[in-house]
């Protein structure tokens, strides 16, 4: 009875307002961005609208750690990748203004992809050795006054709940621009909505955020980085263990 309670809820209520809420939001995004005012309507109306979503969805969001980063520091944000509702509780509790380092391939949403793109957030494009570069020039655009960019470098949603292989993308970025690294582990995700459901469930996410790594004074050490932010990330994982050897790549 509850089951058939929830679907009726998720389908004649929660859907519907959610997506007049996406339209809205990406509409007002587009807008506010296309005027000049792409810092704060690329970030404002998409934060409270994930907000939204995790309320409307009955999935709760703590975070643990928020006084390890400063608003006016810029990260390069690194978190492993549990499910959908990742994005929603990063951009709706991590009270940092950020931007997406995301596939090239999301930018055909319709709106939606329109909107990130030109709110400034980062399709990335390695097709080719010019594309690198140009989306690494992107990235050197926003870096700067406080912004921030999250990145999952699994690559994509986890099949297994199981922390998997970290890819070394933002890691360059972050020793390109001698930025400080912030791990954050997202717990609970996979049981609200994992790869391949269709709805969510009721649940719980927690959001830890850890202490940043500093850069050196010769900037980071790439193997060292990587294999220290999958360490911190694992550690507020209960019983999670690394389905790769090493949990990175070299």
């Amino acid at each position: 009875m509850k089951s058939i309670v929830l679907r009726l809820y998720q389908f004649l209520i929660a859907a519907p307002i959610l997506l007049v809420l996406t339209i809205l939001a990406a509409v007002l995004t587009s807008i506010g961005s296309l005027l000049g005012g792409g810092r704060f309507w690329g970030y404002w109306p998409a934060h409270l609208w994930a907000r939204a979503f995790c309320v409307l969805c009955l999935v709760r969001v703590t975070v643990e750690g928020r006084e390890n980063i400063s608003p006016k520091t810029s990260y390069v944000f690194v978190a492993n990748h549990q499910g959908a509702f990742d994005i929603f509780s990063i951009y709706g509790y991590l009270n940092h203004d950020f931007r997406w380092m995301m596939k090239k391939g999301l930018e055909r949403i319709p709106l939606v992809g329109y909107s990130c793109k030109v709110s400034g957030h980062i399709y990335v494009d390695s097709s080719t050795p010019a594309a690198t570069r140009h989306t690494m020039a992107e990235a050197e655009k926003r870096l700067r006054d406080g912004m921030s960019v999250v990145v999952f470098p699994e690559g994509s949603r986890t099949r297994d709940g199981r922390m998997h292989r970290f890819h070394r993308g933002a890691y360059m970025l972050a020793m390109e621009f001698s930025l400080p690294v912030v791990p954050i582990t997202i717990d609970g995700a996979y049981d609200v909505m994992p790869r391949g459901s269709q709805l969510p469930k009721p649940g719980h996410i927690k959001l830890t955020i850890h202490k940043p790594i500093e850069p050196g004074t010769e900037g980071h050490d790439l193997n060292d980085l990587m294999a220290e932010t999958y360490s911190a990330i694992a550690s507020a994982l209960p019983g999670e263990a690394s389905a790769q050897t090493g949990g990175y790549q070299n």
